[in-house]
């Protein structure tokens, strides 16, 4: 008589054959990149919230001081932890299942991981929302922490004032992986393999700060709107294009004006992107 499994042996397999070293690499890479990149961050959303030159928004971190320098850490350092661990575990878990069992074409399986993985990364936006309400200076006295945002803002107006912004997220998140993750390849098959360690460090480091620097770009007015949408704390939601509109005519009716912190981001993303694949490279060797 043929055996038969039980329901609890086949989760057991397919737990087995869950690709962890994804999601522990995502991890660990995420903690590097914000520790080091967070006050430049600070900088670049200060930019797109005000609409003002990276030389007053420095000045406007100089005169709060140190003590607010790090204001806001806690949920990117939350979030991208987690949002990366999502990114490059889910990503890998649904391309390779695509590919071994549904045998798609491999351009089409690293697309549609891309853009799963992109709108998972959405079930975090609220430290997103969270750390935008605390970078906005007008906040500064209303929210003392991390936590007393969080609980002020779901007491007050509810879950769904945590989303507010999902729109643009949505719209920025999922293409972007799917043009990392196969830009990343593609320039991976094309680099020749070094056997210096430092070499190939600053090749992998190399790849991340490029594709960063162009999909930071890219995607820098969404990201506007998207601010823009998030430092309003309760009232009407109101649409992409509505906001869009409203910015574009409260910076003079130009599109450069949505590139206000665009070159503090290009450095952001430089650095960041740069030291987080080095490092996602680096974690998965060791663990490997």
């Amino acid at each position: 008589m043929p055996k038969v499994t039980r329901p609890i042996e086949i989760v057991n397999d397919r737990l087995k054959k869950v690709r962890w070293k994804e999601f522990v690499c995502g991890w660990g890479a995420a903690c590097v990149n914000i520790t080091v990149t967070y006050p430049i961050n600070k900088i670049i959303l200060r930019q797109m919230l005000s609409g003002v030159t990276i030389k007053n928004a420095f000045s406007q971190l100089r005169t709060e001081g140190v003590f607010y320098l790090y204001r806001g850490m806690l949920p990117p350092l939350m979030q991208k932890t987690l949002s990366l661990s999502i990114m490059f575990g889910v990503y890998e878990e649904v391309r390779r299942s695509l590919m071994d069992e549904a045998r798609i074409n491999p351009y089409y399986a690293k697309a549609i991981a891309g853009l799963v993985a992109g709108s998972t990364e959405a079930i975090l936006m609220p430290f997103e929302r969270i750390q935008t309400v605390l970078i906005d200076a007008s906040h500064h006295k209303r929210f003392k922490n991390t936590f007393h945002a969080f609980q002020s803002i779901g007491v007050q107006y509810g879950l769904r004032e945590y989303y507010r912004g999902l729109v643009p997220i949505l719209l920025r998140n999922g293409p972007s992986n799917v043009c990392f993750f196969i830009l990343r390849d593609e320039f991976q098959m094309r680099m020749k393999k070094s056997d210096s360690v430092l070499n190939q460090s600053i090749q992998e480091f190399l790849c991340g700060a490029l594709i960063g620097v162009l999909l930071s770009t890219m995607f820098f007015p969404l990201n506007v709107v998207k601010i823009s949408m998030q430092s309003q704390i309760g009232g009407k939601f109101k649409s992409i294009f509505t906001v869009f509109t409203q910015v574009y005519r409260d910076r003079g009716g130009t599109v450069r004006n949505f590139y206000y912190g665009v070159n503090a981001s290009i450095i952001r993303s430089f650095f960041s992107w740069g030291i987080m694949n080095c490092a996602y490279i680096y974690l998965k060797d060791f663990i490997n």
